[in-house]
């Protein structure tokens, strides 16, 4: 079984219990209240030539652990924000990645960028469970839906106002994500069988998104080279996880991806 089948086998048995302790008219009526979703795409369109970052929140991962001791959210989105971050994604899962929605519901009163959902939503219910909880835009990983899957979730956000990160991990990933619409498409450069990063692999995915679509490049970016090399492969943005959670200074370090001073 991969990492990624147990985390959706995982996500299907939470979602009943969510489902269960809280009615989709509850939530639905917390959507309606909620203030209007940032443009998450607008976020990442860079200028000729440059880049949109897009930084992670995030506690611990499958293939390194606890990645951070002291784990605030508030203050590394805060810093995040300040040094230029175009948007923030907030892990959220809690079995692997030890995250949780009140991480995200703290950090997007805590930032003015949109704010993104990044977990395995593979229901309806998550999605809008996700607008209930303030969040800006969604993560959809190709792999874990089908085709038909994939555009009702998209449909799904569209109604809700929400922005979508449509990820992929392969060719076959990438041929389902631009059979939709999305306007923002991703493609990480982990494998998600074996955990391993290859970048090269996905700098050669980057070109086929066409030009009209931002284009992100997930996984596997530490250096201002790494970010020069996405942009040089069609990038519009990248997202940065491991690399700022290790960092001592996350402020720096996202300055210096960004190539600013």
């Amino acid at each position: 079984m991969s990492v990624l089948d147990e985390i959706v086998g995982n996500t299907r048995a939470e979602i009943a219990r969510r489902r269960a302790a809280t009615p989709q008219a509850s939530l639905e009526r917390q959507c309606q209240a909620a203030p209007p979703a940032r443009d998450f795409e607008g976020a990442l369109r860079p200028p000729r030539g440059g880049v949109r970052l897009i930084a992670e929140v995030k506690k611990a991962s499958p293939s390194k652990g606890v990645l951070i001791e002291r784990f605030d959210p508030l203050a590394l989105a805060r810093t995040y924000a300040e040094n230029g971050a175009a948007a923030i994604s907030v892990l959220t899962e809690p079995t692997r990645f030890d995250g949780a929605l009140a991480d995200l519901r703290a950090v997007r009163l805590a930032v003015g960028v949109p704010v993104v959902r990044k977990d395995f939503l593979i229901h309806p219910a998550q999605v809008i469970e996700s607008r209930a909880a303030g969040s800006d835009a969604v993560l959809l990983i190709a792999a874990a839906l089908s085709e038909l899957e994939l555009k009702g979730m998209l449909a799904v956000a569209t109604d809700l106002g929400l922005g979508a990160l449509v990820e992929t991990h392969s060719e076959e990933d990438l041929a389902k994500a631009l059979a939709t619409d999305a306007p923002v498409v991703g493609v990480n450069a982990r494998d998600l069988e074996t955990l391993e990063v290859d970048v090269e692999r996905a700098l050669a995915m980057l070109p086929d998104v066409p030009s009209d679509r931002v284009a992100v490049l997930e996984s596997g970016v530490s250096t201002r080279e790494d970010v020069e090399r996405a942009i040089d492969a069609g990038a519009g943005a990248v997202l940065v996880g491991e690399t700022l959670m290790r960092s001592p200074d996350p402020g720096v370090t996202i300055r210096s991806l960004r190539g600013a001073s």
